[in-house]
């Protein structure tokens, strides 16, 4: 493999790490400061696609198709969140495991009857259909670039929420200690409904930008709801910083796996073996350091 083809892959794998990371995130915080595993999360993810191609099928604008459905898929969190979710959170993990798993059929039954079992396919704005020249003479697409960008611009606002704001601050305080941040007169259960619908729309938002470049479909959110939580566990729960450096490391590991290792062993061996380089990755983290890169110690 040439430089310009590994420079590609490589570009390819922290694009795939920013997807992931809007993914994580929101996993991360919402089990970090809420204490509530939600298997609904990839999801959601679909449904943000769903959304996505749906208002761009309607209006033909790319930024305002975008724009609403960033607001429907917060919506969308606050609703599921006031009627669903705060019954559970009180509840043993079991107990939310079992009814997430059953809002993610339900969310695919929903998708099925309302968008059908066909795939569709979101085009590319005219704006960023194209290619740039980098080093390395490579022509690499600028959508990818902008997926890249967007994502960091969201670490980055994410980052600044939580530890430069009031609600940043509230957030933190209620992962610290519920019941004396209720006893101070706030209303802990509309700030973790915020917290929730956050999440929720980093989730649709990772599902919308992908959107172009993959096929929206009913399931599609189930294989990336398994990679989001290896990011998590490597990453550290509750950690933003550790969810990003994460999600970067695995987009990268997978794809320059699958790109490498079938030159390198075969194209027998090579698959099977990149199919599992981030669960090992999982493995030998843990191995070092069983609370995640960015995860504090537990007693």
């Amino acid at each position: 493999m040439d430089f310009g083809l590994f420079a590609e892959q490589t570009l390819n794998g922290v694009q795939y790490g920013i997807m992931l990371f809007l993914m994580a995130a929101g996993l991360s915080v919402i089990f970090g400061i809420m204490n509530f595993i939600n298997l609904a999360h990839g999801t959601l993810y679909m449904i943000g696609a769903f959304f996505f191609a749906t208002f761009d099928a309607w209006l033909g604008n790319f930024a305002v198709a975008l724009l609403l459905a960033i607001l429907a898929s917060l919506l969308l969190g606050l609703v599921l969140d006031r009627g669903v979710m705060q019954r559970l959170y009180d509840r043993t993990h079991l107990d939310q495991v079992l009814a997430t798993f059953g809002l993610l059929m339900f969310f695919n039954e929903l998708a099925a009857v309302l968008w059908g079992t066909e795939p569709y396919f979101i085009p590319v704005p005219a704006l960023l259909d194209g290619t740039i020249a980098l080093p390395g003479d490579i022509d690499y697409p600028v959508y990818r670039l902008a997926i890249t960008a967007v994502g960091l611009l969201v670490a980055l606002g994410l980052y600044l929420m939580v530890e430069h704001t009031r609600f940043g601050m509230l957030i933190r305080a209620g992962a610290t200690d519920r019941e004396t941040l209720s006893g101070m007169g706030v209303d802990v259960r509309w700030l973790y409904s915020g917290v929730f619908a956050i999440g929720v729309m980093m989730a649709a938002l990772a599902g919308m930008v992908t959107g172009p470049l993959v096929a929206v479909q009913v399931g599609m959110g189930e294989t990336m709801l398994i990679v989001a939580f290896v990011v998590v566990v490597i990453g550290g729960i509750g950690s933003i910083t550790g969810a990003l450096v994460s999600s970067l490391l695995v987009g990268v590991v997978d794809t320059l796996g699958r790109a490498l290792l079938p030159v390198w062993l075969g194209y027998t061996a090579g698959p099977a073996l990149a199919s599992m380089s981030i669960y090992v990755l999982m493995a030998a983290v843990l191995l070092l350091r069983p609370q995640g890169l960015s995860g504090a110690r537990r007693a």
